[in-house]
C-alpha cells in the first residue's frame, strides 16, 4: 500500500456518506454520496459549467471534487498509508482545515493552522507510532463532534463512523491491509462544521445574579442594599427580623450558586474551546 492512497480512502469514504440524503437536520442540506450542492454549484461554475441538481452529478465530476476539494487540499499523496485516510475521512465530514487540525494537535506541532506545510510533513515523518497518532486524531475529533449542536442527533452514526476510519487506519499504519465493508450508520454521512458548535456557557446568569461580588451589583447587591435599608427596623417586628435574616441568606446563596455558576460556566467553555480548536483567549 503507497502513500498515493486516494482510490483506496475513497471507497471507505463514500460508503459513510452514504447516497442522496436532504435532510433537513443536516447542515450539509441536498447531498450526493457526501458532495453537498453548494460544493457542486462552485465546482460547476469554476470549470465554466451552468449550475444543476447535485443528484445528477457523475462520477468523474464526485472523484474531481472529492480530488481537488479535500485530498489535495490535505496533501494526501504525501501522507502516510492510515493517516491518510483519517485526516481524508475527517476532512469530508468537517472540512479540510478541521481535519488538519485533529493532526497538528495530535502531533503536539507549535503551529495550529489547518494547513499542511513543512513543518506538519516533518512531525509526521518524525512521529514514532502513527498508530498511537491515528488514534490521538479520532480522541480529538470524538471531543469536536460531542461540542456540536447536531451530536445529540448524529452522534451515534458519527461515533461509529470515526471508530471505523480509526481501525483502518491503525491497521494501514501497521502495514497490514484492512479492506472489510464498512457499515455507515444513519447519520454518519450528515456534516459536522464547526459553524454548527454549540454555544459557549454565557456567564452573564451568574453575573446578573451575585455581581460577581456584593459590591458590584447583580440581584445579590440589591437585595443587600434592601437588608441594610431594614437593619434599623430589626425587632421592632418579628415580621421584619424574619425578612432580614431571610434577605442575608438569600444574599448568601446568591453569590455562592453565582460564583460556582461562573467557574463551571468557565471550564465549560475552556474545555468547548480546546475541543473546537478556537484560538486562546476565545473562552476567557
Amino acid at each position: 500500500m503507497t502513500a498515493k492512497n486516494f482510490a483506496a480512502c475513497m471507497k471507505h469514504v463514500l460508503i459513510f456518506e452514504g447516497g442522496r440524503v436532504d435532510d433537513p437536520h443536516d447542515p450539509g442540506g441536498r447531498t450526493n454520496q457526501g458532495v453537498i450542492q453548494r460544493v457542486y454549484d462552485g465546482w460547476r461554475e469554476r470549470n465554466g459549467k451552468p449550475r444543476q441538481d447535485v443528484y445528477r452529478m457523475t462520477v468523474p465530476e464526485r472523484d474531481a471534487i472529492y480530488r481537488e476539494g479535500y485530498w489535495n487540499q490535505i496533501r494526501g499523496d504525501e501522507l502516510p498509508p492510515g493517516i491518510d485516510i483519517v485526516v481524508f475521512d475527517g476532512a469530508v465530514n468537517s472540512g479540510p482545515q478541521q481535519s488538519v487540525k485533529w493532526l497538528q494537535r495530535a502531533l503536539g506541532v507549535a503551529r495550529i493552522d489547518g494547513v499542511v506545510g513543512p513543518a506538519t510533513l516533518a512531525a509526521i515523518d518524525a512521529h514514532p507510532d502513527h498508530d498511537a497518532l491515528v488514534a490521538a486524531m479520532c480522541e480529538r475529533r470524538l471531543a469536536f463532534l460531542r461540542a456540536l449542536r447536531s451530536w445529540a442527533r448524529f452522534g451515534k452514526g458519527w461515533s461509529s463512523r470515526v471508530g471505523q476510519v480509526r481501525r483502518i487506519g491503525q491497521a494501514w499504519a501497521a502495514g497490514a491491509n484492512d479492506d472489510g465493508r464498512g457499515v455507515a450508520l444513519t447519520g454518519a454521512g450528515a456534516k459536522a462544521p464547526i459553524e454548527n458548535a454549540s454555544p459557549l456557557p454565557a456567564r452573564a446568569p451568574a453575573d446578573a445574579a451575585s455581581g460577581a461580588g456584593i459590591a458590584s451589583g447583580g440581584i445579590a447587591g440589591t437585595l443587600q442594599s434592601t437588608k441594610d435599608s431594614l437593619e434599623p427596623l430589626a425587632g421592632s417586628s418579628r415580621v421584619i427580623d424574619y425578612l432580614i435574616v431571610g434577605l442575608a441568606l438569600l444574599c448568601a446563596a446568591l453569590v455562592i450558586g453565582g460564583l460556582g455558576y461562573r467557574w463551571y460556566a468557565a471550564r465549560r467553555a475552556s474545555d468547548m474551546a480546546d475541543a473546537l480548536d478556537l484560538p486562546a483567549g476565545v473562552a476567557a
